[in-house]
């Protein structure tokens, strides 16, 4: 971890009509993290994570990434960064999602090169090479000519995972990852993560899996009501929390 953020959000807020979702979420996150958010169902999470990377268009707020500045307000407007600007920093900072979002008319390999050659213009030849071996390093090197249909949740996770890394990314955010996936399958994805952490990759994980959380943690904040309740580090967070309702989130989830 180093002392330069490379994302910083202040203020934002996120609606939908008359519903308010996020309530002047502030978040900062070093290079090198491994920053956790948890807290209920329904509770803000997942649309923090897509509004930090614009998949949602937040209505408030000031986002930062890499030093460029996202979006911000300014006295009666808000103001966001043109359309360029904003699909580079989201192919600096790519999303795995909750239900793997793989091309199922496209090989393993095909999903892997699609945004380096397509959105960064990179050789196909260059991205072929740097797929297999990212595809090595998640297991799946042999899967290469394999559909999604042909493989198991968590190998599909894995090859989203590898898609994501593709990009040589800033940052990767993580919306639940595990959560769609059989039992037996989440140990293989929840290690890939883990040897990412190691890696020194800077990552942002929603998930429910709190015992991966304390352990590969570096911070963790708790997201309920849209709103940043309560942060701090795993220990903070799960033997030492300030209020009753992260107490109470703590008890449900550890039964």
């Amino acid at each position: 971890m180093t002392d330069d953020p490379i994302l910083q959000v202040r203020g934002l807020k996120k609606s939908y009509g008359t519903l308010t979702v996020l309530k002047n979420i502030d978040l900062t996150v070093h290079q090198g993290d491994v920053t956790f958010l948890i807290g209920p169902s329904g509770g803000g999470k997942s649309t923090l994570l897509r509004c930090i990377n614009f998949l949602a268009r937040p209505n408030g707020g000031e986002i930062r990434f890499d030093g460029q500045r996202l979006c911000h307000d300014e006295p009666g407007h808000f103001r966001v960064a043109p359309e360029k600007m904003l699909r580079h920093a989201r192919s600096e900072m790519p999303m795995v999602f909750q239900h793997f979002n793989l091309f199922a008319h496209r090989t393993v390999l095909e999903n892997v090169i699609e945004a380096p050659v397509h959105v960064q213009r990179r050789p196909r030849a260059e991205a072929v090479a740097e797929a297999m071996e990212t595809l090595a390093m998640v297991g799946l090197a042999e899967k290469r000519d394999h559909y999604p249909d042909q493989l198991s949740g968590g190998q599909k996770q894995r090859v989203a995972i590898a898609r994501a890394l593709a990009m040589k990314p800033k940052l990767i955010l993580f919306d639940e990852p595990t959560s769609a996936l059989d039992p037996e399958l989440v140990s293989g994805v929840l290690d890939t993560i883990r040897s990412l952490a190691e890696r020194g990759m800077t990552l942002i994980v929603v998930s429910h899996e709190m015992g991966f959380a304390r352990k590969l943690a570096d911070r963790i904040h708790f997201v309920c009501d849209g709103v940043l309740m309560e942060s701090g580090t795993p220990d903070e967070i799960f033997a030492r929390p300030k209020s009753e309702r992260l107490a109470s989130f703590i008890r449900t989830v550890s039964h």
